[in-house]
């Protein structure tokens, strides 16, 4: 009887030929390495970044569920999701990466790069511990971005795949500033929708100018921060928050966690999340972050086993109740003072087109799509609203100015939300619990931003 390959053998089949293409002496050490995926191959010291693709568990609140597809039975405490995606490696040891297998955090990690300077992010292929099955490669494919040559672009065909237990570096070197997405690109409606994706964006040229610089009646001066290269200021702002929206389609994730093949042309959007958390969720503090572990993306702290540091010991309480959340590691809450200028990246890799809102404030859209609102001839097409619509595979860069603090609390807040009900709700009983998060307006207390979508209550080191 004729044997029949199922999608997963062509995967197989393919990693092997980027192989034969790279230099068929290292083919046996390829196989070697597929069939034995516990060995990951240490790491070269010539990379910015290093991310490691794997499998793991994350968690959702468990209400509505969706019998059986969610919650998950295979799923340990705290937890009920499966996923794939990237973890943050910077600065582990061969045995701490090793470690992140089966850890995968959803969505994966913001990073990001000043336009005009090298980035090379080393990408590890550690494996999938809960489908030791499947020998699926994984590449680093940035959507939207211009200047990248064929072999760093991460699309398989016409590009590399990293198989199980190697590894490769991406070289970028962006030239136009603005927000993008990034995704592993093989089997890419899988893995995408599973949690391989997050935003990466490129800070403008314009920030570096040297103090005093005159630009027709503008002047710049050192530490200002600018989303696009304006020649005006019109693009200034006091903090940046990242906001990635993206979708779940409960039985697929099953359908992967317990061997059984999924239909993905099937995909129903079950959840919709707000940086892979749903309201209230999105409120809570970030996943306790590591400042000091790289300059490119924020670091989530691990101890010397590479393992989470949740909970940690915490004198003001903080945290230590919502271990559920250390694989959704990105608060979505926006905090700012009255009078300041907020940046807002917002970035769409779900399905379905999303209509954010936020009640009460105009946002001044300045960017799509990593471009700049402004013709060719120089004409301004930037614009006022309080809803912007984001595609699917679609990026808006907006600006609001937080209005005067009324009090007396101490803070004022407004509501940012998805206007579509199910998006926003996601058919939760008490509603709200979907893509929804919250600005809130300080009477000036807050200091400057140390770092990314930084929350009052987060603990850094």
């Amino acid at each position: 009887m004729k044997k029949q390959f199922s999608r997963r053998d062509f995967l197989k089949v393919a990693g092997g030929a980027v192989f034969i293409v790279a230099g068929a002496s290292v083919m046996p050490q390829f196989l070697r390495r597929t069939l034995l995926p516990e060995q990951v191959v240490g790491a070269t010291d010539n990379f910015d970044l290093f991310f490691g693709g794997t499998d793991g568990w994350f968690y959702m609140p468990p209400e509505p569920a969706i019998p059986p597809w969610f919650p998950d039975s295979y799923a340990p405490e705290p937890f009920n999701t499966y996923i794939f995606g990237f973890r943050n490696v910077t600065g582990m040891t061969d045995a701490q990466r090793e470690n992140q297998r089966n850890k995968a955090q959803h969505n994966a990690p913001f990073f990001w790069v000043d336009q005009e300077q090298e980035l090379k992010v080393q990408l590890t292929n550690l494996g999938l511990a809960q489908r030791p099955d499947l020998t699926d490669a994984h590449t680093l494919h940035w959507h939207g971005f211009r200047n990248v040559i064929p072999f760093f672009d991460g699309e398989p065909t016409g590009s590399i795949a990293v198989p199980v237990g190697q590894l490769f570096t991406y070289v970028f070197r962006p030239h136009d500033p603005g927000t993008y997405m990034y995704h592993c690109h093989v089997e890419d409606v899988e893995h995408v929708t599973m949690g391989m994706t997050s935003l990466v964006f490129v800070r403008s040229l314009q920030n570096s100018l040297a103090d005093g610089t005159l630009l027709g009646t503008w002047t710049h001066h050192t530490g200002d921060r600018y989303a696009y290269n304006d020649g005006d200021g019109s693009t200034y702002y006091d903090r940046e928050n990242a906001l990635f929206l993206s979708e779940i389609w409960a039985k697929g994730h099953w359908g992967d966690a317990h061997i059984q093949e999924s239909d993905w042309s099937e995909f129903k959007a079950d959840f919709s999340m707000l940086n892979g958390r749903v309201h209230p969720d999105t409120l809570l503090p970030n996943s306790p972050i590591n400042l000091g572990a790289s300059t490119h993306a924020l670091t989530i702290q691990t101890d010397g086993n590479g393992d989470l540091l949740w909970p940690i010991e915490d004198p003001n309480g903080l945290h230590i109740e919502h271990q559920e959340l250390q694989y959704n590691p990105h608060s979505s809450l926006i905090t700012c003072n009255a009078g300041e200028k907020v940046l807002l990246r917002f970035a769409n890799l779900g399905f379905r087109e999303e209509a954010m809102t936020l009640a009460g404030i105009k946002m001044k859209v300045v960017g799509r799509d990593a471009t700049l609102m402004k013709g060719r001839d120089g004409t301004d097409t930037s614009y006022m609203t309080d809803t912007i619509l984001i595609g699917a595979g679609e990026s808006y860069d907006v600006i609001f100015e937080a209005p005067a603090y009324q009090g007396p609390g101490l803070y004022d807040t407004y509501v940012l939300y998805n206007r579509r009900y199910t998006q926003d709700s996601n058919l939760s009983t008490g509603g709200a619990g979907g893509q929804r998060t919250e600005v809130r307006v300080y009477p000036g207390t807050l200091g400057p931003q140390q770092y990314l979508n930084q929350h009052p209550d987060d603990s850094a080191s």
